[in-house]
């Protein structure tokens, strides 16, 4: 079966699917992607050129990642264990919603997913011990176009839980804010976003 509900969050462009488990007393079973769903929801496809997944302790906060487009790396993010609170961001430069971030709450129990197309940033932080996240992505690994800006930027104010000693790398605590990241121009632009989009529905 689809999704129960896919919606779009307050940052355009990305979407958070309430996914529907199948269950009796052998256990679960989850479609936690269907790419027909997706495309027909969303007007999009997602190339899949890689899969990441990352375990992590209570507090370990990582992000705010993004990659510059064109291609970008389209996302699509699931909890299989643990819980994790899940957040994008609009950094694209020139967007209304520049800025602007909304959360989804992800956990093992409730079988969940965020999808963020290419030119978001995308954070989470990871609520108890063993949080597993993973994620298709649109593109492989490039180091020279992936980019991050603070978690912890005040002028964000990003939804994280005040009872939580933060735990980031070394990279991330070292990330600019968004409006420095701006001045340096490592910011993807809502432009390019929008030209790179058109071409993803055109091929759906």
């Amino acid at each position: 079966m689809p999704p129960v509900e896919i919606r779009e969050l307050a940052v355009p462009d990305s979407y958070v699917l309430d996914l529907v488990p199948h269950g009796d007393d052998r256990g679960r079973f989850t479609e936690w992607y269907r790419a027909d769903v997706l495309a027909s929801a969303t007007g999009r496809s997602l190339p899949l050129a890689q899969a990441n997944h990352s375990v992590s302790a209570r507090g370990v906060l990582r992000g705010v990642h993004f990659a510059l487009v064109p291609p970008g790396q389209a996302k699509y993010v699931y909890c299989p264990a643990g819980r994790v609170l899940d957040v994008v961001v609009d950094v694209r430069v020139g967007s209304p919603t520049f800025g602007v971030s909304d959360a989804v709450l992800l956990e093992s129990d409730r079988p969940r997913a965020v999808f963020l197309a290419e030119g978001l940033g995308h954070a989470f932080v990871a609520l108890e011990d063993g949080s597993s996240v993973t994620y298709l992505v649109s593109s492989g690994y490039s180091p020279g176009r992936e980019f991050g800006v603070s978690p912890l930027d005040p002028d964000l104010d990003l939804p994280w839980p005040a009872d939580l000693e933060y735990r980031l790398s070394d990279k991330d605590r070292a990330a600019p804010t968004l409006a420095q990241a701006r001045e340096q121009g490592l910011l993807p632009t809502m432009e390019q976003c929008a030209a790179h989009y058109a071409q993803q529905r055109a091929g759906v």
